[in-house]
């Protein structure tokens, strides 16, 4: 029977986009499980964290991650499928899919030439490897080819990611305290790491132009520049309509989308921008910022900063909010773009490539 290996080592934070690619996509890929070329059902084996085995069911194979599986995993697969491209757990002798979510590191000020390109190296040594490339959005892909040297044999395929929020599952009351009071009063909504990359210290001085709205802020804030964010807020003086809770779990997610006003997401570099998709899942106005991969993913239905000076992005989301009240179709289209970023689909997709390169010796 043809087998199948998937890392899936990023389950252990399932807060983030990659835990939540790894979740959803593994079941998916259970659920639409096809038979093999001679009527076999393919041999599925999973590598994840020890807490998080048996997490696809019965039917499939577990491999625990360990510091000793970076150095050898037992077996031979027919394809192995590394979530992301920092993987460092690959089989010997299986075609390999290696999945580029991003090359934002090329854009960060906080890494020093020599550290760019050392990873750049590492990304170049996974992809030689690699009999199939994917990434996540037209814009990823455009990067890695101009910054790799791709084979003819190793093309790179776009399959975006798909969106697993469910609106209906949305609780009366979200669990973090903190949230709580948000129901009294209209609020704007932000939803990632707090990082410098997501630009979210253009949205305080705005916010002056709001002064009903609170701003939700709703991220690990762990980086140095969530710190940054108070202290601006209190410098302006709009802290009292700051509400920064963290990390929020998806239920609490679930909540902050349903009942904000709209999602505002500056961000200065994104792969792919799954928040944006699932606040658009709710039908609520998003207003992004139109560099990297957003224009692919909020296409005609997103409002766009074109800039981020205060007066500009005020003006778009005055403007926005108002067309968006006098259009109630607005809501309905958002629903529809977002559902085109389906689960199902992406891993129908997965599943062909998965039975071309079973049909490959490894290394061709």
């Amino acid at each position: 029977m043809p087998s199948l290996f998937i890392d899936a080592e990023r389950l252990r934070d399932l807060n983030s986009g990659l835990g939540q690619v790894c979740l959803h996509l593994g079941h998916e890929l259970v659920r639409q499980r096809p038979a093999g070329r001679n009527g076999e059902p393919w041999h599925l084996t999973f590598l994840v964290p020890e807490d998080k085995v048996g997490v696809f069911g019965p039917d499939v194979q577990y491999v625990k991650s360990s510091w000793l599986r970076k150095l050898w995993i037992k077996g031979r697969y027919d394809v192995c499928h590394c979530l992301h491209q920092d993987s460092v757990y690959l089989p010997k002798q299986s075609n390999v899919i290696v999945t580029v979510h991003d090359l934002n590191f090329l854009e960060r000020p906080d890494y020093s030439a020599s550290a760019k390109a050392r990873k750049l190296a590492r990304l170049q040594s996974r992809v030689d490897r690699a009999a199939a490339v994917t990434a996540i959005s037209n814009y990823t892909a455009s990067v890695l080819t101009s910054k790799l040297h791709l084979l003819a044999s190793s093309p790179v395929h776009i399959i975006s990611n798909g969106v697993a929020v469910d609106p209906a599952k949305t609780p009366q009351e979200p669990n973090n305290s903190r949230l709580q009071p948000l129901g009294l009063s209209p609020f704007f909504l932000f939803v990632g790491v707090i990082h410098p990359k997501k630009n979210v210290h253009a949205l305080l001085p705005m916010l002056e132009a709001f002064p009903d709205y609170q701003l939700v802020l709703a991220g690990p804030d762990g980086h140095p520049y969530a710190q940054h964010i108070r202290e601006q807020a209190q410098k302006i003086g709009v802290a009292d309509r700051l509400v920064m809770p963290g990390a929020v779990d998806e239920l609490d997610k679930l909540w902050l989308y349903a009942h904000c006003a709209a999602f505002l997401f500056p961000s200065l570099s994104e792969g792919f921008g799954l928040p944006v998709v699932e606040a658009m899942a709710f039908g609520k106005p998003v207003f992004i910022s139109n560099l990297t991969s957003l224009p692919e993913i909020g296409g005609k239905e997103a409002y766009y900063f074109k800039d981020f000076e205060p007066e500009s992005m005020a003006q778009i989301i005055d403007e926005g909010l108002r067309d968006f009240a006098q259009n109630p179709l607005r809501e309905e289209r958002l629903k529809k773009r977002a559902a085109t970023f389906s689960w199902p689909r992406v891993a129908g997709e997965y599943w062909r490539l998965y039975e071309d390169l079973a049909v490959r010796k490894p290394g061709r």
